[in-house]
């Protein structure tokens, strides 16, 4: 299996995320507050910089306010 990082897939879950979290009008620096985070977590993987693991998506969902099999079905929608 090829690398994930920077695929066309990840690149799509990024763009989830931004979009989410932008729709819930909050800065990298909120959403980072929220995760007890550097904002530069939030910047790395918006940037496509680090990759997100389960536990890692599942926080970010919670901290957006939206339940994470929500935010995996826009992800499988894509």
């Amino acid at each position: 299996m090829p690398k994930t990082l920077r695929s066309r897939g990840h690149r799509a879950l990024i763009a989830i995320l931004v979009a989410t979290r932008r729709d819930a009008q909050l800065t990298q620096r909120q959403l980072a507050d929220r995760l007890q985070r550097p904002q530069s977590f939030v910047s790395k993987i918006e940037a496509g910089e680090r990759r997100l693991d389960v536990v890692e998506f599942v926080a970010i969902a919670k901290a957006l306010k939206v339940e994470p099999g929500v935010l995996f079905e826009r992800f499988l929608r894509w």
